[in-house]
């Protein structure tokens, strides 16, 4: 019996994925590359995980059924969900400018790969928020669109925004200027 309770574990923890055409996976020095096309997403392995790729499948691996490869093993399986989905769909962020007191004006230098926020509260100097150059960004009046293959550097991009313009040593309920993220993938705020 137990043997048979043992075997139903480790079935939970193999995941096949099957890759959609034009995208090649490719494991190098413990890291999992997939490519399509000029875009490439990287991804460090564990040691715990077994990675095996076989034609259009790509298949992980538990090695061993602890608490700490289950966690690593699940992690794992949402971060390949999101390469795939990313390098055939990609990922959107929107945000939203908000202004109450002041009006702000913002514009992207895509030169130096920045957003340029001017007069935020007031304020006689702009803001430059560094962004990611492989973010694309659309600024159009009071809305601003995030858009990579990438989720994580997509993120990143919409966190920066928002912590960028975030309103200190003033009362939240009165100065409610800044940048705000309205929508993100798997979720949307009214």
């Amino acid at each position: 019996m137990a043997e048979k309770n043992k075997e139903q574990t480790n079935r939970k923890f193999i995941q096949e994925f099957e890759l959609p055409d034009g995208i090649q996976a490719v494991v190098e020095d413990s890291e999992l590359i997939l490519k399509k096309d000029s875009k490439e997403l990287r991804r460090k392995l564990h040691p715990a995980i077994g990675l095996k790729i076989e034609g259009n499948k790509l298949t992980i691996k538990a090695r061993k059924t602890s608490k700490k490869e289950k966690k690593i093993f699940g992690s794992l399986k949402a971060h390949i969900k999101n390469m795939i989905k990313g390098l055939t769909e990609g990922f959107t962020y929107r945000l939203q400018v908000s202004n109450v007191h002041f009006p702000m004006n913002v514009i992207y230098d895509k030169d130096n790969s920045e957003l340029v926020v001017k007069n935020f509260l007031g304020e006689k100097e702009d803001r430059r928020i560094k962004l990611n150059k492989e973010v694309d960004v659309k600024v159009d009046k009071g809305n601003i669109e995030l858009t990579s293959y990438d989720i994580e550097k997509a993120g990143q991009a919409a966190a920066n925004i928002e912590k960028g313009t975030k309103v200190r040593n003033k009362d939240r309920r009165i100065y409610q200027d800044g940048i705000f993220i309205t929508k993100k993938p798997g979720r949307e705020f009214l």
